[in-house]
Parts: structure tokens; C-alpha cells; sequence
């Protein structure tokens, strides 16, 4: 099995340039950054991915991100700012270690767009039948 590289940063914060730590999380810029200030936020605990996380542990973890991410905007003063979490090679998750990505958004910028063009083919004959069925799962598993 291959060593976890989000894992490595949390066991030595010393192999990236650490920009937050906590009890909970680590946040660091990659090496080949996607545009100037991205940073990730990653979990002390290894996961997979989010869904492999408990509800306690990702309130840490969204909380570290929007900490990071109001300080990356108070310093950078970005146009916008994406935050990515992708769950599953479908979703182009390529470590295997959940974490969040924050990527600061400039006019120009090489991340483009990344939203399907609006004449995109629906992927149901009914467009709401989707929408439905969440809504139904959602009303089933409401808590009392």
C-alpha cells in the first residue's frame, strides 16, 4: 500500500509550507499551486474522503477552512475563492486523504471554468425527478 502524502505533512508539517495547524487540521500551499494562495486543509485523522468522516470531525474541518480561507481573502484580496472537495476518482480526487482546497479566483486566471456549458444533455428525461427523489430522502430521514 502506498504511503499517504497528506498524512506525511501531518506527521512532520516541516515537508510543506504549513500556513495554519490545529488540534484538528493542517493547512498547507501545494507545490504546484493551482493559482497564487491555494492552500488545502486536511485532517490530522486519515480518511478517504468525506464520507468516511464522522459529523464532529468535518465541522473541524470546515471550520479550519473557513478560518483559512477568510484570512487568505483578508491578505490576497482574491476576486473570488473556490472551495473543492472532490469524493471518488469521478470526481477527480486523486489523493486518497480527504481534503479541501481553497482556491483563490483572479481575472485571468489558469483555472477557468469549470461548470458545464447551460446546453449541457440532462442526464433524466424529467429534469425535477432528480430534485424529487433527494426531496423524498430528505423529508424520510429528518430526525426527530
Amino acid at each position: 500500500m502506498e504511503a499517504c502524502p497528506f498524512c506525511a505533512v501531518v506527521a512532520d508539517p516541516a515537508r510543506a509550507r504549513v500556513v495554519h495547524e490545529d488540534a484538528h487540521t493542517v493547512a498547507f500551499c501545494p507545490l504546484t499551486p493551482a493559482t497564487r494562495g491555494h492552500t488545502m486543509v486536511v485532517p490530522r485523522v486519515h480518511s478517504a474522503d468525506i464520507w468516511q468522516m464522522g459529523e464532529e470531525e468535518v465541522g473541524h474541518l470546515m471550520g479550519s477552512v473557513l478560518s483559512v480561507g477568510r484570512l487568505l481573502r483578508a491578505v490576497l484580496a482574491p476576486e473570488g475563492v473556490n472551495i473543492i472537495n472532490s469524493a471518488g476518482r469521478a470526481a477527480t480526487q486523486t489523493v486518497f486523504h480527504t481534503h479541501v482546497h481553497l482556491v483563490p479566483r483572479y481575472r485571468g486566471d489558469p483555472m477557468g471554468d469549470f461548470w458545464p456549458p447551460r446546453e449541457a444533455p440532462r442526464d433524466e428525461a424529467v429534469p425535477d425527478g432528480p430534485a424529487q427523489r433527494l426531496r423524498a430522502a430528505c423529508l424520510s430521514s429528518r430526525r426527530p
